[in-house]
């Protein structure tokens, strides 16, 4: 009990005393997930409208492919995109293996099938009559896509918050893509992986403190979120 009480003094230390190690690790992880879930939304929105109000053979097919695809495991989507990226794969030319933008790549593929998922039930809660609605007062189709998604705005930002916890907390696919590399690839899950097995435990600790926070944030937000649409429903 001593030890593990000395290296949460130590955590609580690193955090507050602003270990430049620390926060750079925190700073890489925002960064590459940011920009992820940045690439990410736009396309994944477009998916979920096309699925919720679009008619097209295999439309059920791909609705079913996004759904599975929630629990596919981070480490393959690390494995897919390493066979791909490495020097012997079809991607290989463009040199992408254990930088940033790898993780960037796999990061969108993990963030896509909750954000397509999560954004396809928040529009189909939307009656399809407000579509309808906007059209016939004359709006343009991006006019009525902007109308839908307003009137789903709050499900809709749950869905990107989600997308974020999902993919901020993976190691799998950061560590096989990323791979680890101090001040340039290390972010904060594979860096607890890289502490914890080496049994230094402080830093791991502070990590883990700040993604128990992010994650009190991020649902905090979510409930505030879910009662203000409940309000303006």
């Amino acid at each position: 009990m001593g030890s593990i009480g000395d290296s949460t003094l130590q955590a609580l230390t690193l955090l507050f005393s602003g270990d430049r190690a620390l926060w750079e690790i925190i700073g890489i992880s925002f960064k590459v997930s940011l920009t992820a879930l940045a690439i990410a939304t736009p396309i994944a929105l477009a998916l979920a409208f096309l699925l919720a109000f679009g008619r097209f053979p295999g439309r059920r097919l791909l609705i079913a492919v996004f759904n599975t695809l929630l629990s596919f495991p981070a480490v393959v989507v690390g494995l897919t995109f390493y066979l791909l990226l490495s020097r012997q794969g079809p991607l290989g030319d463009l040199q992408l293996l254990f930088t940033q933008p790898a993780m960037v790549i796999g990061q969108i593929a993990l963030a896509l099938p909750i954000l397509v998922a999560m954004g396809h039930a928040a529009l189909q809660s939307v009656s399809r009559r407000a579509w309808e609605t906007a059209r016939t007062l004359g709006a343009s189709v991006l006019g009525a896509v902007f109308t839908l998604v307003r009137e789903a705005r709050f499900a809709l930002l749950g869905a990107i918050l989600a997308g974020f916890g999902r993919i901020i907390a993976e190691v799998g696919a950061s560590m096989m893509l990323g791979g680890n590399i101090l001040h340039y690839t290390r972010n904060i899950p594979t860096a607890i992986a890289l502490e914890t097995s080496k049994g230094e435990f402080a830093q791991g600790i502070a990590l883990g403190i700040v993604l128990l926070l992010m994650a009190f944030l991020l649902n905090g937000l979510l409930q505030f979120l879910q009662g203000k649409g409940r309000q303006v429903a």
